[in-house]
C-alpha cells in the first residue's frame, strides 16, 4: 500500500471528514449564531479561569482557540465546546504552585509544560483505547472531589471578593487566613462583588422566567439569560472606568495584551516532567471524565453518539495545542457546551467560528479589559462553580451504601485539607479498595427449585425444594484471584454439612469470566470432591467462559458434566427432587 493509499484510508476516520462534505448554509448560519454566544461568554470566563490558575489573563484567551480547533477536526461531539475550566484551571494552579516553591520555571512556562505532558498522556491513552480508565473513578469519588474542589475555588476567590490578601493553599488555610485580615476589607470591592453575584444569580434562576411571562419566547429567553452576565462585566466595566474606582483600591485586569498566541515550547527539564506527571495523569483523568460526561449528556439529546477513545485523542491534540501556544490545560466545558447546545450549534465548526471570534477579540476588545474589575470575574467564578457543590451525595451515599459514603467523604476531606492530588489519589485508591473487598466476598446462594417452574432460587430467600444428594450453587460474579479462595472455603463448609452429598453442581450464570487463578481453584475444588466421592458439574457456562475452558484440560478432567441449564442438571441427577 503506498504512501498516499494508507494516507486516504486513514483521512475517513477523522470526524471532520463526516460533517464537512455535506456542511450546509443552514448548518453554518446556525454555528455561527452559536459561537457568537458561546464567544460573548468564553471571553470573560477565559480570563477568569487564567486568573484562577495564577496565569495572566491573557493566557485565558490563548487557551481558548488552538485547542478549540484541534477539537474540531478530531472531536465526536458537535457541541462540546472545549478551553480552560474551574476545576482543571484549579488543578493546574495546585501543580504550578507547588513546583514555583521549588523554583527555577516560571509559572506560565509550568503551566504550559503540564498542558504538553497531559497532552501526551490523553493521545497516549486514546491510541491504546484506554477510555476504560475513567471508569475506575467511581461517581461517589467524583462528586466528593468535585465538591470538595468547588468549595476550595471558592474559598480561593473570597480575598479577590473582600479585597483582602489572604494566604494559604488549603481550605482551612484560607479560611483562617481570610478571617484574620476581615477587618482590612476593601468596602467597595466588596460591595460590588455582592451585587455581581445577586445578580448572577438571578439572571440564571429567574431571568428567564420572567422574560418568558412578558412575552419571550423560551429560547429568546434562555439566549439572553446566557448573555445577561456578559452585559453585566460590561457594566462593571464601564463604571470602572467612568468613576475610575481603581484608583480608589478596586483591582482591575489591567493591561491585557493585545495580539495572537504566541508560539511556545514545553520545558523540556526531566526533573520538572517527573514532577508534573502525577499532576498531568490527574488532570487528564478528571479533565477526560468531566467532558465525556457533557458530550454524552448533551449527544443523547440528539440520539448521537460518542466515542470515548476518539474523545482521548480529541483531547489529548488540545492540550498539546494549548502548550505551543502559551495556554494551560483544557478539557470540554459544562455551562459553555449546554450554552452551544441551546444557541442551536449543528456541528463542529461552531468551534472554530468560536476560536475566530476569541481571536478578534484577542486582536482588538483587549483595550476594553484594561478596567473589568477582578472582584467581577471572581463572582462569576463563584456562581459558575456553586452548582457544583454537591453536599447531599454524602447523605444518599450514606443511606444507599457505607463503603461508598467512606469513599466520597475520604476524597472530599482530603482534597479540603491536603490538597486536590492529594485527595483525588486517595479517593482513587480507596475506590480500587472497595472494589477489590466487595468482590473478594462474591455472594454465593445455595439454590433450589421454585415449585411448579424451572427456576432457581436462592433457599434463604424462597420456598423452594431441595436435594440432598444434589447441592446447586450460584456464583454472583466472576472468578478471578481475589474471590476464587472464597468458593473453595463454601463449597468445603456445604460438603461437610451434607453427608449423603453426591453431586455438586456450580450455577455460573452470574459468571462473565475466569482466570487462571480461579481455575486453579476449580481444579483444586475438582480434585478434594472427587476424593470425597463427589462429582463435580457446571451448568449455564456462557459462551466465552465455555470457549476459554475448551482451550484447558480442565473440562476433560471433570468428573461430572456441563449442562445447558441447571433444571436439566437437578432432572438428571436428581429426577426424584423434582416431584
Amino acid at each position: 500500500m503506498t504512501d498516499s493509499a494508507r494516507f486516504n484510508r486513514w483521512l475517513p476516520a477523522l470526524p471532520i471528514t463526516t460533517w464537512a462534505r455535506h456542511y450546509t448554509g443552514q448548518q453554518f448560519s446556525s454555528d455561527l449564531t452559536a459561537a457568537l454566544i458561546v464567544t460573548l461568554m468564553l471571553i470573560p470566563q477565559s480570563l477568569a479561569y487564567a486568573a484562577l490558575a495564577g496565569l495572566p489573563a491573557q493566557a485565558g484567551l490563548y487557551a481558548s482557540v488552538a485547542p478549540l480547533i484541534a477539537y474540531a477536526v478530531l472531536g465526536s461531539s458537535r457541541v462540546l465546546a472545549v478551553g480552560p475550566v474551574a476545576v482543571v484551571s484549579m488543578m493546574t494552579a495546585a501543580a504550578v504552585s507547588n513546583q514555583l516553591a521549588v523554583g527555577g520555571q516560571s509559572a506560565w512556562s509550568i503551566a504550559i509544560t503540564l498542558a504538553f505532558l497531559s497532552g501526551l498522556m490523553l493521545l497516549l491513552m486514546g491510541l491504546l483505547r484506554l477510555g476504560f480508565v475513567a471508569n475506575f473513578l467511581s461517581h461517589p469519588v467524583i462528586s466528593g472531589f468535585i465538591t470538595a474542589s468547588a468549595l476550595l475555588i471558592v474559598a480561593g476567590q473570597l480575598k479577590t471578593l473582600l479585597g483582602v490578601s489572604a494566604q494559604g493553599q488549603h481550605f482551612f488555610e484560607i479560611l483562617f487566613s481570610i478571617a484574620r485580615d476581615f477587618g482590612r476589607i476593601h468596602w467597595l470591592t466588596s460591595l460590588l462583588a455582592l451585587v455581581c453575584i445577586c445578580s448572577l444569580v438571578w439572571f440564571r434562576t429567574g431571568l428567564a422566567p420572567r422574560l418568558t411571562s412578558s412575552g419571550w419566547t423560551p429560547r429568546q429567553a434562555a439566549t439572553a439569560a446566557r448573555v445577561a452576565p456578559v452585559v453585566l462585566l460590561i457594566v462593571a466595566t464601564a463604571l470602572t472606568w467612568f468613576f475610575q474606582w481603581q484608583q480608589q483600591g478596586l483591582a482591575v485586569v489591567g493591561v491585557v495584551p493585545a495580539g495572537l498566541a504566541p508560539f511556545t515550547w514545553p520545558v523540556f527539564d526531566m526533573a520538572l516532567w517527573q514532577a508534573l506527571a502525577l499532576p498531568a495523569l490527574l488532570i487528564s483523568v478528571v479533565g477526560f471524565v468531566e467532558s465525556v460526561s457533557v458530550a454524552q449528556t448533551l449527544a443523547a439529546k440528539n440520539r448521537e453518539r460518542i466515542e470515548p477513545d476518539q474523545e482521548l485523542l480529541a483531547l489529548g491534540a488540545g492540550n498539546l495545542a494549548a502548550s505551543l501556544s502559551a495556554g494551560f490545560p483544557v478539557t470540554g466545558g459544562f455551562a459553555r457546551s449546554v450554552v452551544n447546545f441551546d444557541a442551536g450549534s449543528k456541528t463542529q465548526a461552531a468551534g472554530i467560528f468560536t476560536a475566530f471570534g476569541i481571536v478578534l477579540a484577542s486582536l482588538f476588545l483587549t483595550p476594553a479589559l484594561y478596567y473589568l474589575p477582578k472582584a467581577s470575574l471572581a463572582a462569576t467564578i463563584v456562581v459558575a462553580v456553586s452548582g457544583l457543590i454537591d453536599v447531599g451525595v454524602l447523605k444518599r451515599t450514606w443511606n444507599y451504601s457505607k463503603p461508598d459514603f467512606l469513599a466520597a467523604l475520604a476524597t472530599l476531606l482530603l482534597t479540603l485539607l491536603a490538597g486536590v492530588e492529594v485527595g483525588l489519589t486517595v479517593g482513587l485508591l480507596v475506590s480500587l479498595a472497595l472494589f477489590l473487598f466487595r468482590t473478594s466476598r462474591p455472594h454465593i446462594a445455595t439454590v433450589g427449585l421454585v415449585p411448579g417452574t424451572q427456576s432457581f432460587r436462592n433457599v434463604l430467600r424462597h420456598k423452594v425444594m431441595t436435594s440432598s444428594q444434589v447441592l446447586g450453587l450460584r456464583v454472583d460474579e466472576s472468578l478471578y484471584f481475589a474471590n476464587s479462595r472464597a468458593l473453595e472455603d463454601y463449597i468445603n463448609d456445604a460438603v461437610a454439612s451434607h453427608p449423603l452429598l453426591e453431586h455438586v453442581v456450580l450455577q455460573c450464570s452470574a459468571i462473565n469470566d475466569i482466570d487462571a487463578s480461579a481455575l486453579e481453584s476449580l481444579e483444586a475444588i475438582e480434585k478434594r470432591l472427587r476424593d470425597s466421592n463427589i462429582k463435580f458439574h457446571l451448568s449455564e457456562v456462557k459462551g466465552p467462559v465455555m470457549d476459554r475452558l475448551k482451550k484447558t484440560g480442565f473440562l476433560e478432567q471433570l468428573s461430572g458434566e456441563v449442562f445447558m441449564t441447571h433444571y436439566q442438571a437437578v432432572a438428571t441427577l436428581s429426577p426424584e427432587s423434582l416431584q
